[in-house]
């Protein structure tokens, strides 16, 4: 049976999650119909936009650009602010529907995900059909609308989701290349950025087209194997590891830009006490340990610096990881006020064994019992729902990793 994939592209993901709750709480109008963004906090130097509407985008509103600049480019231009455990929630509930077809589902972000339809798609009819149900049921059981790109291979579906948006299936076959995909431009080319692009221009290549018919040796001698990758997606053969099995994770880490510069070593640790929580957190959720605790710092002139410590035994605490961190920053900084901090780790283990360790007998297996029913309390009840003291009068907060805890429920709406 020949290959079928499908990849999964939610139109202006975020946008279009709180629009549909929006909508379903009574609040109108529908703000995928104006010019309208979910902008980040502009108070914690976050303040860009994150998602668009199509009005927005019409008026020349990009992502990534600062919310001021949006401002400029259409003064009544509304802005909402994110709600990240909606978005988990949305991701979760489209992963589900897309399972009742096939059971190879490989979530690629929060909003895409690839399915392997080779087995299943003839319980469905054509591919296109099966695309067309699967688009349907999403816009009408969970309220917002995707894209979805069809092919024999998973980079020519990528290609495909975005060709004409929003709410549309295409096809992007082998034999539809030099039809669909050969007149455009290279930027729409997967993994073709900004520098590439300008190399490409220089040798006088814009399209897609000019890319695939260009020798292969050039284009190496140019891009180094960048030019390689780029001629083998130009002609359609996909060499992307998208749905290889990633590797168990070698590490995990955290970092934040703070609402402000940091000068004072108390805010310093309060920050690195939530960063080291939040590291433990996704250790224990990956069953696992960690011996070497790194700590980055970027101060106020963008100054960067790094450095790690080993620990005297493996853990998944809290505690140490954060008694280490405070260490790293006692030795690293020079108390220029610090604009971001992270804490990272790694030399990851997963073997059950037992080690002398520097708490009292006793105190390492109490801290990982109560370590572990925080854990659940807050996978049941959110993230604020038990919070340390130091933390009242304002708990840093950073969007929640799909990979903590139990999934997040069906939404409602």
């Amino acid at each position: 049976m020949s290959a079928v994939y499908f990849h999964i592209d939610v139109n202006s993901a975020y946008l279009s999650w709180t629009a549909a709750k929006r909508l379903v709480d009574g609040n109108p109008p529908d703000i995928r119909r104006i010019p309208s963004v979910i902008g980040g906090d502009e108070s914690s130097r976050h303040g860009i936009v994150l998602a668009g509407s199509l009005p927005a985008k019409a008026l020349g509103i990009r992502t990534g650009e600062p919310l001021i600049v949006a401002r400029r480019r259409a003064p009544g231009l509304l802005i909402l602010p994110p709600d990240y455990g909606l978005y988990a929630q949305c991701s979760q509930a489209l992963m589900e529907l897309l399972s009742q077809f096939s059971p190879d589902v490989f979530q690629y972000s929060i909003d895409e995900a690839f399915i392997d339809m080779s087995r299943s798609v003839r319980l469905f009819g054509s591919p296109l059909t099966a695309a067309e149900t699967i688009r349907s049921r999403v816009r009408e059981e969970l309220g917002f609308t995707v894209n979805i790109g069809i092919s024999s291979n998973k980079l020519l579906a990528k290609m495909a989701s975005d060709f004409r948006k929003p709410d549309r299936c295409h096809t992007l076959f082998p034999e539809e290349i030099p039809l669909k995909m050969w007149p455009l431009p290279v930027s729409a080319l997967f993994f073709a950025g900004p520098a590439a692009r300008r190399k490409l221009q220089n040798l006088g290549i814009r399209t897609i087209g000019e890319l695939a018919r260009t020798d292969r040796a050039l284009l190496t001698a140019h891009l180094k194997n960048q030019g390689r990758v780029l001629w083998e997606y130009a002609n359609g053969f996909d060499t992307s590891p998208y749905l290889i099995p990633l590797d168990r994770n070698k590490g995990f880490g955290n970092s934040m830009t703070m609402p402000m510069d940091v000068g004072s070593p108390e805010q310093a640790r309060q920050f690195l006490l939530f960063l080291s929580e939040t590291v433990s957190a996704r250790i224990r959720a990956d069953q696992a340990k960690i011996s070497c605790v790194s700590l980055s710092l970027v101060d106020c002139n963008f100054s960067r610096c790094s450095c790690q410590e080993t620990l005297a035994h493996p853990t998944d605490l809290t505690e140490p990881i954060y008694q280490a961190a405070c260490r790293l920053l006692m030795r690293a900084w020079d108390k220029t006020p610090l604009r971001k901090l992270g804490v990272h780790t790694s030399r990851v283990v997963r073997e059950e064994y037992s080690q002398l360790t520097l708490f009292p007998p006793g105190r390492e297996e109490k801290l990982r019992r109560l370590e572990l029913a925080l854990d659940q309390i807050r996978a049941a009840y959110g993230s604020q729902a038990v919070t340390r003291g130091c933390f009242l009068n304002g708990r840093p907060e950073k969007p929640p990793s799909l990979s903590i805890g139990r999934p997040p429920d069906r939404p409602s709406f």
